[in-house]
């Protein structure tokens, strides 16, 4: 097939087209590089079947050629990034959701959209499942992300309703390992480059708030399997291995080996106070599952940024909107 991938430069992005790479498909890969690096595709730039085309998904779309898939992981997607680029990230939710319909309906393409556990908000029901419709602030600091994400949700099953487009919907719950940004303010990032650094390491609240940690080789499994398959979702995909904030602190320390110690800050408005996906529908309609141990995920993430010199990150004050997922 030929797939396009828009954000293919971001941590997610960059793994999901090595992934189309290794099993022959040809990768065209849009990013305005925002919040993704060029370095991420270094090494695929000389690769045979990869192509990449500079660009915002919110402009008019040009892709020549064939188009046999679209997955639409463009976005800003940590906190820190959508709170400095509110208008682009709902921007990219709506203008940019439908361009890339446009652009699978023209070529009788999949469409698979990359949306997030963010639709659940702060959740009243534990865990969650795929017919929960979310406990979500419209007005609230984390809204831009979480609003732009269910917009982009309902235009896709439109499209597929009026339009008879082959879409598909996954639910994307908290994603960690290589290639993450060490300033994107996520908790697995932020935690590691604090410990290598020697940094005390900074958690909300009383660190009882949970999130289920997923590592990208299992995540990429389950978009290439949604890509695949005709379902229309939306289908979670996550690790439903459920911990709190502060022992996931005490695990990158015990991993590290560093003696930082923990700092408490005030819990942040609308942060969610537990994450746990329900993968019964992942795991009966596309056979998919996790398979990569939340400590070896860690260990492999902290050796990729233990091998890197830019690991400093923001002061904790910056950290305006909480863990994203």
């Amino acid at each position: 097939m030929r797939v396009v991938v828009s954000g293919g430069s971001g941590f997610l992005g960059s793994h999901l087209c090595e992934a189309l790479l290794r099993r022959r498909d040809r990768v065209c890969c849009l990013d305005n590089f925002s919040s993704g690096r060029v370095l991420n595709l270094a090494p695929m730039m000389s690769k045979p079947g990869f192509e990449c085309i500079p660009g915002d998904v919110t402009d008019p779309l040009r892709v020549h050629g064939d188009v046999d898939a679209v997955v639409h992981l463009a976005s800003p997607a940590s906190p820190l990034d959508y709170a400095r680029r509110p208008l682009q990230t709902l921007a990219t939710g709506s203008r940019g959701t439908e361009n890339l319909l446009e652009l699978a309906v023209r070529h009788r393409a999949r469409f698979v959209l990359a949306s997030t556990s963010e639709v659940y908000g702060d959740p009243e029901i534990h865990p969650q499942d795929e017919d929960y419709w979310g406990h979500v602030n419209p007005v609230g600091p984390r809204s831009v992300y979480d609003e732009a994400k269910r917009f982009a949700e309902a235009l896709t099953m439109a499209y597929r309703r009026s339009r008879g487009a082959d879409t598909g919907i996954v639910r994307i719950f908290n994603t960690y390992g290589p290639r993450m940004r060490a300033d994107d303010g996520r908790v697995v990032s932020t935690f590691v480059t604090q410990a290598l650094d020697g940094e005390a390491l900074t958690v909300f609240g009383d660190g009882g708030q949970t999130r289920s940690l997923c590592y990208v080789d299992d995540m990429v499994r389950g978009l290439l399997a949604m890509v695949d398959a005709d379902l229309p979702g939306p289908v979670n995909l996550g690790n439903p291995c459920e911990r709190t904030v502060r022992e996931l602190a005490e695990l990158v320390l015990m991993i590290t080996g560093s003696d930082s110690g923990l700092c408490f800050l005030p819990l942040p408005v609308d942060d969610p106070v537990r994450r746990r996906p329900v993968i019964t529908r992942a795991f009966e309609t596309l056979g998919w599952q996790p398979q990569v141990p939340l400590e070896e995920g860690l260990r492999r993430t902290v050796a990729w940024f233990a091998a890197r010199s830019d690991t400093s990150v923001p002061p904790p004050d910056s950290y305006a909107v909480g863990w994203p997922s």
